[in-house]
């Protein structure tokens, strides 16, 4: 049994700006997102948009591409004749991110782990703390039946006082989900549940609220306690 949402989801979910139209067309708060120049700068003389913007690819991931961009000959030089990019609006709040499961039976989401993410580094939280949030969580259940997910998921969130604002979706599991596990939220056991047939009973929100995540890049080399001579002897 693929653990995985149909083809169509993955591919909503991998481009950026098909992204951007679902959240759109579904009443979901999402940063206005252009897929080439001169939309762009039709709403720029309009007064819908304006600088600075996020230019990132389409298809991305780890932040590899993207670019703060603050002027249009910023966005000319950066963008050239590629018609690979996204132009987004800049919204700044506080970075969430979520680790959910959706029964591959039922179709119902059964966990939800939500964290407020404190430091990041190469598009991955280095540090981070989980939190509760019972609009994000109602957000997110709203969110997985419109787009008919399925599996494990991975959804990077904007705050912006009491809205919240999908940023990102990743139909997989995250690096950062051992911060779920270890604070009590086993998506293993419940894919294993599915695997045998049987359906999770929604858990959401049972968990460690105030724990940190910290990662370590670090290479700690352990000496030998015998020599490089005697050892070879």
């Amino acid at each position: 049994m693929p653990i995985v949402s149909d083809y169509e989801t993955v591919e909503m979910c991998l481009d950026k700006y098909q992204t951007y139209g679902f959240l759109s067309r579904h009443g979901f708060p999402a940063a206005r997102s252009h897929r080439n120049k001169c939309s762009f700068y039709r709403d720029v003389d309009a007064g819908l948009a304006s600088y600075p913007v996020i230019v990132k690819p389409v298809r991305g991931s780890a932040s590899i591409g993207v670019r703060k961009v603050y002027t249009k000959q910023e966005l000319e030089l950066l963008s050239g004749d590629s018609d690979d990019l996204l132009i987004q609006e800049c919204i700044v709040g506080t970075e969430l991110g979520v680790d959910a499961y959706v029964d591959m039976l039922s179709g119902e989401i059964v966990a939800i782990f939500a964290k407020e993410k404190i430091r990041m580094r190469a598009g991955e939280t280095d540090k981070s703390v989980s939190m509760k949030d019972s609009g994000l969580f109602e957000l997110i259940d709203r969110f997985v039946k419109a787009a008919n997910l399925r599996g494990v998921i991975v959804l990077d969130i904007l705050r912006i006082n009491s809205d919240h604002y999908i940023s990102e979706i990743n139909p997989r599991f995250g690096g950062g989900y051992p911060h779920a596990y270890e604070c009590g939220v086993n998506i293993p056991r419940m894919i294993i549940r599915n695997l045998e047939g049987t359906a999770n009973v929604a858990d959401v929100g049972r968990y460690d609220e105030g724990v940190y995540m910290m990662k370590y890049s670090d290479v700690k080399i352990v000496r030998p306690s015998a020599s490089i001579s005697e050892a070879s002897n």
